[in-house]
């Protein structure tokens, strides 16, 4: 491609198409870019209209796509071709940090981390006078262009905190250190200075506390692995000005918005996240500033309100918290009784109640709720950070601890006795603190492995969950039933399994209830019970125990997909294919039903693929009733086909590739099936099978693989008489980069035809 104005406007008008909404439009101009980003220059157009295009959303659509164009091909992998040429890559990283630095913020952030995708592959080695560049641009005292270098220095080192130790890694952080932390510590202490300075400038304070979050967070990536030689030197330049952001008050800094953090909430944040840092992994060093931030930390939180700009700043301070008291070393300073109980009434119970900004998430953002509470993705809220207090309490003084809190449990639960209906968040904040103080250690697979022996889970369940889950009401108090779905849920492995049988048939009636949130959590309930294993490598809960609420259950995960804001719930439809694949046989009966439901979802998701968990989920249970229902009765196999090929040709007519793969594997799964000769339909397909853009997706090949298998199996002598021809050309496809892999599979047909 040329470096011209007729390029520089066709590429101009295929990417404005990439934002039309209709997918007609979309989805070709799309396919474009994919067919015309191997060619020479397309990386260096991309650059030149981000620079120079007069339409500032051009501008932001040309920066995103090449960040994405170099995130799917910087990377050089071996037998695999080089997309982007040698000269491209010596012309992006000559020129990327000027236009980075030159670019509206905007634009900025995604060259930003392009240039730490480029420089995850190149430096130092390809790229050794990246840093150099970097350091040099810090002596412009233009904040502008600082934090430009800031945030991409923060885009390149972030990966220090979760690499592998390996020396090569060492030697990487070593030479960072000696070009960088003393710039960087020059820049902390000038930029203080200036604060001070423009102490009653607004705009000034917003530039330079923005700079000061970004070399805070350099501080912690470059101090995560270990404690580096230059900053145990010069600690205490570092905590002394940490210890005076975090005491500082500045009005201009206060925001009116209660639900964005402002500029000195961030900072404070970090600072408490650097502190917890050293607190945890350098202890022996950090010890003479430990009782400065334990004091000023503990300031914060008493004094710092409910509204949800300060969650994550609350929340860092409870885990610096929490890591303090971990620690042996600092077990003295929360031996004292009233230590502990002020802790819990302070900064535990406050934290863990439920806020009116938490009931309108469960309400209304509902997907954002489940993520946060479901998956772990809690770790910045602030009853995940009370929770690890907890934890981190009952370390050492689990006796104590479970006796305060006790007390406080049962004030909460005779609240909510006496007035149900006003008082229900006094119960889920009990339920929410039994849960924190029994729990000791958890997996995925299995929920809580190993709990306090103090805690009488069982007992709890029986006098305050099996309440809530037997009340004829399933719409009634959504939050407490949430609250009683994920009791169930994750000390299944701590509860007899009579009272999880008793809970089972509960869970099924509340997958109609009318809350997203309730429903999902019945759901994930149930299929994570239908996971465990019993004492011979069985399910706990077999299929003959489950055969009195069979029908109930499938009906009501399926009724629950239609459900208002669930119709791609990732969530019930996991617990479609675990039913599924406990049941086995006795699903048989309802297979007419339920596989028309499916394959009805499959059309309607087709058009627009977006979950891609659920799609995964909804392909495995499409699966299973091909394998369970063929294996009773193996004529069946016809009623599966004429009930998916019509959806499965559609798929591969509109070549949503995010199914094709999927098509493939139940493809080769029912030619599997049959006993005879291939049927006449998949012999039509044959051919198609065998064009090249099917197999220059990497997705594509185990599955075609597969299929192709399967012909073979089922058929080769007809296709070794017709079409051998076809299959030798396999070899002769498309470009380089499956050469190898075609090698392969031609050796594998070739062997397979030999049989036949």
């Amino acid at each position: 491609m040329e470096l011209n104005e007729a390029n520089l406007q066709t590429l101009t008008e295929f990417l404005r198409k990439t934002l039309d909404p209709d997918p007609t439009v979309r989805r070709p101009a799309e396919k474009f870019l994919e067919s015309v980003e191997g060619n020479h220059n397309y990386p260096i157009l991309l650059l030149t209209l981000l620079e120079k295009s007069q339409d500032n959303v051009i501008r932001v659509c040309a920066a995103v796509t090449f960040k994405n164009y170099i995130k799917r091909n910087w990377r050089c992998v071996e037998d695999e071709p080089n997309k982007i040429s040698d000269p491209d890559r010596t012309a992006i990283k000559a020129n990327i940090v000027n236009l980075m630095l030159s670019s509206p913020e905007q634009i900025q952030k995604q060259l930003s981390d392009a240039i730490s995708i480029i420089g995850r592959e190149d430096f130092p080695q390809k790229w050794p006078d990246l840093l150099t560049e970097m350091v040099n641009r810090f002596q412009s005292g233009d904040f502008h262009i600082i934090n430009g270098i800031l945030r991409t220095a923060h885009s390149l080192f972030k990966r220090y905190r979760h690499e592998f130790k390996s020396n090569e890694l060492w030697l990487e952080i070593k030479l960072v250190l000696d070009t960088f932390a003393q710039p960087l510590t020059e820049l902390f202490k000038a930029t203080i200075e200036l604060c001070q300075t423009h102490a009653n400038d607004i705009n000034a304070l917003k530039i330079l506390f923005s700079s000061l979050t970004l070399i805070s967070k350099l501080f912690y990536s470059l101090n995560f692995q270990d404690l580096p030689e230059f900053f145990e030197d010069n600690m205490e330049t570092w905590m002394t000005n940490f210890h005076n952001l975090l005491t500082l008050d500045n009005k201009l800094l206060q925001t009116d918005d209660e639900e964005e953090a402002g500029l000195l909430e961030l900072l404070k944040s970090q600072i408490c996240d650097n502190a917890g840092l050293y607190a945890q992994k350098y202890d022996e060093e950090f010890q003479p500033y430990l009782p400065r931030f334990v004091t000023a930390i503990w300031n914060l939180l008493v004094t710092t309100g409910q509204e949800v700009k300060y969650d994550l700043l609350v929340s860092n301070a409870i885990q610096f918290l929490a890591s303090v008291c971990e620690r042996p070393h600092y077990k003295h300073l929360f031996e004292d009784q009233n230590t502990l109980t002020s802790i819990c009434e302070k900064v535990i119970v406050p934290n863990m109640e439920f806020r009116t900004a938490d009931e309108e998430a469960f309400e209304d953002n509902s997907e954002e709720y489940i993520r946060r509470d479901l998956e772990g993705s809690d770790i910045d809220t602030r009853r995940r950070a009370a929770c690890d207090l907890v934890r981190g309490l009952c370390k050492f003084f689990e006796g104590p601890v479970t006796a305060i809190f006790s007390g406080y449990v049962n004030s909460m639960l005779t609240e909510y006795a006496k007035n149900p209906q006003a008082n229900w968040k006094h119960k889920d904040a009990a339920i929410y603190l039994v849960t924190s103080l029994a729990s000791k250690a958890q997996t995925q697979k299995h929920g809580i492995t190993q709990a306090n022996e103090l805690v009488n889970l069982s007992e709890f369940f029986a006098n305050h969950i099996l309440p809530d889950l037997k009340s004829p009401n399933v719409n009634e108090f959504p939050v407490l039933k949430a609250d009683a779905f994920k009791y169930v849920m994750i000390f299944r492995s701590q509860l007899p399994k009579e009272q999880l049988l008793l809970a089972i048939p509960l869970l099924v009636n509340y997958l109609q209830a009318d809350s997203i949130v309730a429903h999902t959590y019945a759901a994930h309930a149930l299929e994570r019970l239908f996971t465990m294993r019993g004492p011979n490598n069985t399910t706990l809960i077999t299929a003959a125990e489950m055969a009195p609420f069979t029908e109930q259950l499938l009906n009501n995960l399926f009724k629950a997909l239609v459900l208002p804001g669930s119709s791609e719930n990732e969530y019930i439809m996991k617990a479609v294919m675990r039913s599924f694949s406990l049941l086995q046989e006795a699903i048989v009966p309802y297979i007419p039903t339920l596989i028309s439901q499916l394959t009805q979802k499959l059309l309607l998701v087709s058009k627009n693929p977006s979950k891609p968990h659920f799609n995964h989920y909804l392909f495995e249970s499409l699966c299973l009733s091909v394998r369970i229902t063929c294996k009773a009765n193996p004529a069946t196999v016809s009623s599966f086909e004429d009930a998916l090929f019509p959806v499965f040709t559609e798929i591969l007519q509109n070549d949503v590739q995010e199914f094709v793969p999927y098509v493939f594997q139940v493809m080769s799964l029912l030619l599997e099936m049959h006993s005879s000769n291939i049927p006449s339909s998949y012999m039509a397909l044959f051919p198609h099978l065998l064009q090249p853009v099917l197999w220059e997706r990497t997705g594509n090949i185990p599955p075609l693989v597969r299929l192709l298998q399967a012909y073979l199996q089922k058929g080769g002598s007809t296709i070794a008489g017709s079409a051998a021809d076809k299959i030798v050309s396999i070899c002769c496809f498309g470009s380089q980069t499956l050469a190898d892999k075609r090698g392969k599979l031609l050796t594998f047909l070739h062997m397979l035809l030999d049989k036949h």
